[in-house]
């Protein structure tokens, strides 16, 4: 009986944050190219693995790469995070203190660029097509990779849905429902206390995570990266908020790249990684303490107290809602369209409801923030309620 003839490779990894939803584009992207006569090769810790490969006959890569079968991605098609694992490394960034061990004689720069290994070693795997999973820091070295040669073809994946050209990318659904969910839940302890409940929410330069929420009813008032916020302001409307709510208290969203008027975004510390991106951390406890320091001028001078939450990882764990299993489905299959049509250099999309396509450089070349004119309104510190003919699903 003869064997079937490979077609050829595909290379699957997933970069950066981990999102409910990459596991069943992990599993659609198998399933179909197994099917259509391909090998898929899961590429593990996103571009880490890429640079950690030893290109030596006999040695044992299997902590970087593993080739999937249809039973292995069933197992894991239906829960959240990713079985391929993931990672910030930024290949044409690395440290000489991150250099993979047998590196470390051939680069001595302080920071050294391994684009020139990760090309050997898509080959030395064999690798005809690259489908990178990520947000804009996976996906922009994905681009470098397409300008050398590689033949990419690229899926959108971010909670905080700031990949350019696309209205959707995998996990924000989940991290919005599980927004929702969880405000609704610490609701019950803000109104047993007559408290203020400040809650911080992802988000480091794009409010998405935080407007959508909020218009969806989870919060009385949002503050977001694209727009420095004044404190007093906030409490006076927050203050407000709890005086008209039957069971005295208010909710608050806060994106964890805002900032105050006259200030810059909060850092847990200044250690950056190899995007240059340091750890944010600190403004949702800042707008927690500040509202009750302001609280006095508009309660008659008595003090209100806050609840401050940050929901951090709960958002992004656990398994994907509906829409973070059917919409990477579609980006699996509509990758593996492309690749049989013999395209590359593409970004799968959601474009006013209609999966498509487009050059994949689109992810270096603009920025998707929100847009402050149309969807948020500054003087009540709240996403605006009209005009919703013809938008997207998620409306902004």
């Amino acid at each position: 009986m003869n064997t079937p003839k490979i077609k050829g490779t595909i290379g699957i990894l997933t970069g950066g944050g981990d999102v409910p939803g990459l596991n069943p584009a992990i599993r659609a992207v198998t399933i179909r190219a197994l099917r259509e006569g391909y090998r898929v090769v899961g590429i593990k810790r996103g571009w880490a693995g890429m640079i950690d490969i030893v290109r030596e006959k006999g040695y044992d890569n299997s902590n970087n790469f593993i080739e999937l079968t249809e039973d292995l991605v069933n197992r894991s098609g239906r829960t959240g995070g990713t079985f391929l694992h993931s990672s910030r490394t930024r290949p044409s960034h690395v440290p000489l203190k991150s250099l993979p061990e047998h590196l470390k004689d051939k680069y001595k720069d302080e920071i050294n660029d391994l684009t020139k290994e990760v090309l050997k070693n898509l080959s030395f795997m064999g690798i005809d097509y690259l489908i990178p999973i990520g947000g804009d820091d996976t996906l922009s070295y994905a681009v470098r990779l397409y300008q050398e040669g590689v033949k990419v073809v690229a899926i959108p994946k971010t909670m905080d849905n700031d990949v350019s050209g696309t209205d959707y990318c995998i996990g924000f659904s989940t991290c919005v429902t599980r927004t929702i969910a969880m405000t609704n839940l610490l609701r019950t302890s803000a109104g047993s206390h007559e408290r203020v409940l400040v809650i911080e929410v992802f988000g480091r330069y794009a409010g998405f995570t935080a407007l959508l929420p909020t218009m969806a009813g989870a919060a009385n008032r949002c503050v977001i990266p694209e727009y420095k916020f004044n404190i007093e302001h906030l409490t006076q409307l927050l203050l407000e908020d709890r005086r008209q709510n039957p069971s005295n208290y208010s909710v608050v969203l806060v994106s964890e790249g805002a900032s105050f008027v006259g200030s810059e975004m909060m850092f847990a510390n200044m250690e950056k990684d190899m995007f240059g991106h340091a750890k944010l951390g600190g403004i949702g406890d800042a707008v927690s303490a500040r509202i009750k320091d302001h609280s006095p001028k508009f309660n008659n001078g008595k003090r209100v107290d806050t609840i401050f939450q940050h929901l951090g990882y709960l958002v992004r764990s656990g398994d994907p809602d509906a829409i973070d299993s059917i919409v990477p489905m579609a980006y699996g299959n509509l990758a593996l369209d492309i690749i049989l049509k013999g395209i590359h250099g593409r970004l799968v999309i959601l474009k006013n409801g209609r999966y498509d396509n487009i050059p994949v450089d689109i992810v270096t070349s603009t920025k998707k923030l929100v847009d402050v004119g149309k969807h948020y309104n500054i003087e009540r510190l709240r996403p605006v309620y009209e005009s919703f003919s013809d938008k997207p699903l998620f409306l902004i």
